[in-house]
């Protein structure tokens, strides 16, 4: 076994990313200028492929709210430190940041044009809804509370996973295309830079990038990071 992968480092790690998280690159960030890019790095991301793709990093985290409700199902202690530092992603990367710009950017111009007003409403109320479960969640993992607290914390979880996966399937499929015809191409250009500074903004110079690391560092501390795992077998 490598050594980077003991329990001990581990465990090490994820107190470190546990702070990380909630102080560090799901933490404001000094202001940095970005790294050069090269040619495939430089061409533009549109508005929806970055929502989508923080929707990839969401579905992660749900995986790793899935493992945690496995193990405490299952007779297991609640891992509280990989589930508090998917917590705290979940409120700095998903709800401080990426809802952020649904509602600032994305909701006000489908109502605007008349476009999914019931289903901008109801994701509205998901999005305040989440927030006061990752609360709830945030405080279960922050602290050891016994087997006794490890019921509601299952509850939530698995409320949060019912309702977001959902929520973000509906966005990908229904709203960010809605969004994308009711927004002129040179605003939809401009859009997409905006989401980019208030990325590099709030996250650094590795913005995406360093969060995904951070989940990376989850996973495998759960063992649910080998994508082959997953697959079933003969």
């Amino acid at each position: 076994m490598d050594d980077r992968d003991s329990p001990a480092v581990r465990r090490r790690d994820l107190l470190n990313l546990s702070a990380a998280a909630l102080a560090g690159a799901v933490t404001v960030a000094a202001p940095a200028a970005a790294a050069p890019k090269t040619p495939e790095e430089g061409a533009e991301v549109t508005p929806p492929e970055d929502l989508m793709r923080e929707h990839g990093v969401l579905k992660r985290l749900l995986l790793v709210y899935r493992e945690g409700i496995r193990r405490i199902e299952g007779g297991e202690r609640a891992p509280a430190q990989p589930l508090n530092a998917a917590a705290r992603i979940i409120r700095g990367f998903i709800e401080d940041y990426h809802e952020h710009l649904e509602e600032r950017y994305v909701f006000p111009r489908l109502r605007e044009a008349g476009r999914l007003t019931g289903t901008v409403s109801v994701l509205l109320l998901q999005h305040r809804r989440g927030r006061e479960l990752t609360g709830r969640i945030l405080t279960a993992t922050g602290r050891s509370r016994g087997a006794r607290a490890a019921h509601p914390l299952v509850a939530d979880m698995t409320a949060f996973v019912r309702m977001y996966e959902p929520h973000e399937a509906r966005e990908d499929t229904v709203v960010f295309p809605a969004f994308r015809e009711v927004v002129p191409a040179k605003e939809f250009l401009r859009l997409g830079e905006v989401f980019e500074d208030e990325e590099h903004r709030r996250f650094g110079p590795r913005g995406f990038e360093g969060v995904v690391d951070q989940v990376a560092d989850i996973e495998k501390a759960l063992g649910i990071y080998d994508l082959s795992r997953f697959t079933p077998g003969e």
